[in-house]
């Protein structure tokens, strides 16, 4: 069998639109794909439903996976044929251990390619509201790992250069080490007034930042409970700071996390990831196409409405009828739609909107399986059945260890359905379906909410957001 090929893609700092062109299309064609802890798991999503997930993160205290079982796997997938993705935080060459598994790969004989990630060192200043660089400022910086391999794990470095030649020092995992860093560069001629900025989770939703000085930064940082992953920044580049453009954001240090149902739920994540929201969905589907109704499709000319349940829905009914070879002017039903999403792909092909009006055999409800076992008892007009959602189980165990890694603040069902499925499966990610256990609040859209469940109901998304500004400004992230 032909050897395959294993792809180094850099994932970026956190913010899932960080991510590159080429890194997204190596994902999109994985068959294995091995990620770390800082790969922001949303990437993941860009891959086949066949695709295999292979979690190999490292913390501090303890390794899922050690560094010589993670190269033998690249060696042992690679070896059988598969494109194997290896998905690293960050940028792969920046103090990972890129180069020992493209070396073992090499003395393999195993193809590999690099994809250029863009590094946390750059990417978290500048949420931060920091260039590393500026003609009035800095004219240099380093980026530096603040730990080694010795047994105290302290940064063994030309201090004095460090201190005397390079204007931005840019320090990577340092907070373990933060005295010591600072005392090192006080003792070799930094003034101890100078600025320091120290990033923990940069571009992540969860994003924190301190300022102090190499004087006192360490004591700032215990007091606001900063641990790693963090950057810390040092130089006079720090002055050049009015405020973070990204932790201004009103949404800002929310964990929540949407339970989703229908097609169209990713408008409301991606509303609050935009005001800065940290934003976990769940659980994860697998699109399934369905088979073309026939029958329906050859009386397509005798119904006088449609309305179409999502986006999708409308896209795969004409789809399929570009695919049949229906000439699309033997839909003369008027047509409307549930979401904002479907109004809009059927107002961007052409179409005008038309009130819908009583149910009747003449009407048809175009959408998927689970929409019309959900209308099937409020409606009584047909059902043209475009797709089904699968749950994509290779997405539970990361969603429960994000979770218990980085605790909820607020969670979000979209609807009664999405709420009924919180109370009977959120254990399998560590969720108490008990109201008195222990459960962040929850938030149901909508006024027919389940009963005994202690949750809140919000009619809609103004709502919502008006109840995350007012009601969770002690919930921020603090971890």
């Amino acid at each position: 069998m032909k050897n395959g090929i294993v792809y180094f893609v850099g994932a970026g700092p956190g913010d899932p639109g960080l991510i590159t062109v080429k890194g997204k299309q190596a994902l999109e064609k994985a068959d294995i794909i091995l990620y770390d802890r800082l790969a922001n798991p949303k990437f993941l999503e860009y891959a086949s439903p066949d695709c295999r997930f292979i979690y190999c993160g490292k913390l501090p205290d303890r390794h899922f996976m050690k560094q010589s079982e993670i190269n033998a796997l690249l060696i042992e997938k690679a070896a059988e044929g598969y494109t194997v993705v290896r998905l690293k935080g960050g940028d792969p060459s920046v103090f990972g251990r890129v180069g020992e598994e493209a070396e073992a790969l090499h003395q393999h004989g195993i193809r590999y390619e690099m994809v250029p990630g863009i590094t946390s060192g750059i990417a978290a200043p500048l949420y931060a509201g920091v260039p590393v660089t500026h003609r009035d400022f800095a004219s240099s910086f380093a980026m530096i790992t603040a730990h080694d391999t010795s047994l105290q794990g302290r940064p063994n470095l030309d201090w004095e250069g460090l201190a005397r030649s390079v204007q931005t020092l840019v320090f990577y995992m340092g907070i373990k080490n933060l005295s010591f860093i600072c005392r090192k560069l006080m003792e070799y001629g930094k003034s101890p007034s100078i600025p320091v900025l120290v990033i923990q989770w940069g571009t992540w939703g969860r994003q924190r930042s301190v300022k102090g000085t190499l004087q006192d930064i360490h004591d700032k940082v215990q007091s606001q409970n900063i641990t790693n992953p963090a950057i810390i920044v040092i130089g006079d580049i720090v002055n050049f700071q009015t405020h973070s453009w990204f932790e201004s954001k009103p949404f800002i240090g929310r964990h929540i996390m949407v339970v989703t149902h229908g097609d169209d739920e990713h408008t409301l994540t991606d509303k609050l990831r935009e005001y800065g929201a940290d934003v976990i969905e769940w659980p994860k589907r697998i699109v399934k196409k369905m088979p073309a109704n026939e029958n329906i499709l050859k009386q397509i000319s005798t119904f006088e409405q449609l309305f179409f349940t999502s986006r999708l829905a409308v896209c795969e009914f004409f789809d399929t009828l570009a695919f049949k070879q229906i000439d699309i002017r033997r839909v003369t039903a008027s047509l409307n739609a549930a979401t904002e999403a479907a109004k809009t792909e059927l107002t961007k092909r052409g179409f005008l909107l038309s009130e819908w009006q009583n149910d009747s055999p003449h009407s048809l409800i175009v959408g998927s399986r689970q929409a019309a076992e959900n209308l099937s008892d409020s409606k009584s007009c047909p059902f043209y059945i475009t797709h089904e959602h699968i749950a994509d189980e290779r997405f539970t165990s990361m969603i429960g260890r994000t979770i218990s890694e980085s605790p909820l603040q607020m969670i979000i069902c979209t609807g009664k359905e999405s709420a009924q499925h919180l109370i009977s499966a959120g254990k399998q990610i560590g969720i108490s379906p008990n109201p008195s256990g222990n459960r962040p609040p929850v938030i149901c859209m909508g006024e027919d909410v389940p009963a005994g469940c202690g949750f809140t109901a919000v009619k809609n998304q103004k709502q919502l957001f008006a109840f995350i500004r007012n009601e969770m400004k002690d919930m921020l992230v603090h971890s």
